[in-house]
């Protein structure tokens, strides 16, 4: 298993050097112009940013780096980033792509070839189950009931065609001797097992199929919803068959990562910047009908962390269409820790009646997008649901609803959130807001009832700048220099010279002189973000002008007076350590001073490299 840079653990059947040789291959801007329009600038190419709106351009292209970077959302990568982004894949399959448009044979290692095998004969295998279904929908006769169903759902053909759905016969191993699975197929794919007289059993019966497919439109598995009645659910042994089965975990389907129609509402999700997330297969089709084709499910499991790791890369706002009960029992803590760590925000749409999204968009197309328009935050869905349950005609009423409602408070983890809403309480109970902040104080002090740790930021869902300190200019110069104009500075910096430790990092990456883009690949397995995210910008910045002589030396006088003022500090904490001798240590300070006042004179180059020299021997004496 191999780390990516961006932290999937894969089975990493392409070698490091087939992995330079697709992005050596890849001309990046051609790759981009496929999707963006770009104009030569200098020696840069620009044009409008693929991945936030924008009306003037931000987004800059470095061909002879193969890198890319948007002045304005901060995105940046190089070839296979960009594919990855623009067709949602994973690492591996990115490298595939970009290899086939180029003409380029991968050589699968011995471990990863089997591996890749079983999944693509699974993959195949289940794309023929959904087909086999569909066809079944469409013209078997023992299929009427299901089609009749669907229409009275507001289902007709086309909608079932677009969606692929499909019928699932009432029969033991209808599908398993059609197409031929074997034990292993029907395991690898969840389509079916041996049951105990070791015969292959179809795993859905009587169900209508709705097939579930990956962002790149594969199918990997199918959900199932029954259509006898409720008394008819029940089995010989009293058991209750469940309204809707899906297919287990296999190894082509992740019921935490995968989420239904996705594949379908992808570029209308990114298109508006929304999406919208169901309770069941029926729901979703609703949307789509209703003119909101960003709907999606989950897949027979509650919605989760991976859940909102894969809808982040889609959209920043995720509405829950959900039934208001089962709204309110979402795990509040959890949702507000994925608003604040995938900086998205979570909405909730409110229903009218007891009506839900499928039945609404046949009734009342308009009321169902009205409910998403008017979608509220999550935290003000909550404390609606507390408000609405209290009796706010007497004053007794109105103190009693407080404390619930400071309950609900105390779970989201921004202080400034809190006392917004706070403000907003007390307006509807009638209280003083200062009673109600006490309240809440002593609620937050409760670690029974505070679920996430208190955050001192602000809580918002705007682009987080780097939280470390200004880097200074004096070593971005240094830097640009290093990047742009590099036969001006051979040899002429060390890493002792950056004070600033980002900028270090930097400056040791490229003196390996490897590509820009496997720079940014370490910096990120090693989490240094900051480092790589500002390597990714200067890559593509155009230089202002030619640098000369003059202005390399007024760059390495200006880092030489910095390093040696913090190295000074060193000195100074030695001497009161008792490390260096007084008598010393002052000569040596002394020296040093005189040295950085020679650096802009005649004397300079002798200057430079005298300093150097201490620079590297107290670098040798920290080390010892």
């Amino acid at each position: 298993m191999k780390a990516t840079p961006n932290g999937y653990l894969l089975n990493m059947a392409i070698s490091d050097s087939e992995i330079a040789q697709v992005r050596a291959a890849t001309d990046i801007v051609a790759l981009i112009s496929e999707y963006v329009a770009l104009k030569k600038s200098g020696q840069r190419w620009t044009g409008l940013c693929p991945f936030h709106g924008e009306k003037t351009p931000s987004f800059s292209v470095n061909a002879e780096e193969g890198r890319y970077y948007c002045f304005g959302c901060r995105v940046s990568g190089d070839q296979i980033t960009f594919v990855r982004e623009m067709q949602h894949l994973d690492f591996v399959d990115a490298v595939r792509v970009l290899a086939d448009r180029a003409g380029i044979e991968l050589h699968e290692d011995a471990n990863a070839g089997p591996a890749r095998k079983e999944r693509q004969e699974a993959l195949a295998a289940m794309s023929r189950a959904v087909e086999w279904y569909h066809d079944r929908l469409l013209n078997s006769p023992d299929a009427r009931a299901a089609r009749e169903y669907l229409k009275s759902r507001g289902i007709n053909g086309d909608v079932a065609r677009q969606f692929q759905l499909g019928w699932a016969p009432d029969e033991w191993d209808a599908l398993c001797s059609a197409l031929n699975l074997t034990p292993k197929m029907l395991e690898a794919t969840g389509l079916g097992f041996v049951n105990k007289r070791e015969r292959r059993q179809d795993a859905l019966r009587a169900r209508i199929i709705f097939p579930i497919f990956d962002p790149s439109g594969k199918a990997v598995a199918v959900g199932g919803r029954i259509l006898a009645s409720a008394s008819e659910t029940v089995r010989p042994d009293g058991r209750v068959e469940p309204k809707y089965k899906n297919s287990p975990e296999t190894p082509i389907y992740s019921k935490r990562r995968t989420l239904y129609a996705l594949n379908w509402a992808k570029d209308d999700i990114i298109k508006s910047g929304e999406i919208i997330v169901c309770e069941g297969y029926t729901d979703v089709i609703a949307f789509f009908s209703a003119g909101m084709p960003r709907a999606v499910a989950t897949g027979g499991t509650a919605l989760g962390e991976e859940h909102f790791q894969t809808m982040r890369n889609f959209a920043k706002r995720i509405v829950l269409a959900y039934d208001a009960d089962q709204a309110g029992q979402s795990a509040a803590a959890s949702v507000y820790q994925w608003e604040q760590k995938h900086e998205v925000d979570v909405a909730v749409a409110q229903f009218p009646g007891r009506t839900d999204p499928a039945e609404l968009a046949q009734s009342d197309p308009g009321a169902l997008r009205d409910a998403i328009t008017n979608a509220v935050p999550f935290l003000q869905f909550r404390l609606n649901r507390v408000l609405a349950a209290a009796n706010l005609s007497t004053p007794e009423g109105r103190a009693r609803a407080a404390q619930p409602a400071m309950h609900v408070l105390a779970e989201h983890p921004s202080e400034l959130v809190r006392d917004q809403y706070v403000m907003q309480v007390a307006d509807s109970l009638r209280l003083d807001a200062s009673l109600l902040r006490t309240q809440l104080s002593e609620t937050l002090r409760r670690p029974a009832v505070r679920e996430v740790p208190n955050s001192p930021h602000e809580y918002d869902h705007a682009p987080r700048p780097a939280t470390s300190a200004p880097t200074p200019r004096p070593g971005l110069e240094a830097l640009r220099l290093k990047l742009h104009a590099p036969q001006l500075v051979q040899d002429r910096f060390i890493a002792r010279y950056f004070v600033n430790g980002v900028q270090r990092e930097i400056f040791v990456g490229l003196e390996t002189g490897d590509s820009i883009s496997n720079i940014v690949d370490a910096l990120e397995r090693q989490g240094d973000d900051e480092s790589a995210r500002l390597l990714s910008q200067m890559a593509v910045e155009e230089m202002a002008r030619d640098y000369t002589e003059q202005d390399v030396t007024a760059v390495v006088s200006q880092l030489l007076r910095s390093a040696v003022a913090e190295e000074l500090k060193n000195v100074e904490r030695d001497l009161r350590s008792e490390k260096l001798a007084p008598d010393v240590t002052m000569v040596t300070v002394r020296d040093v001073k005189e040295r950085l006042a020679l650096l802009e004179t005649d004397d300079g180059k002798a200057a430079e490299r005298d300093l150097r020299e201490w620079l590297l021997e107290r670098a040798s004496s920290e080390a010892l």
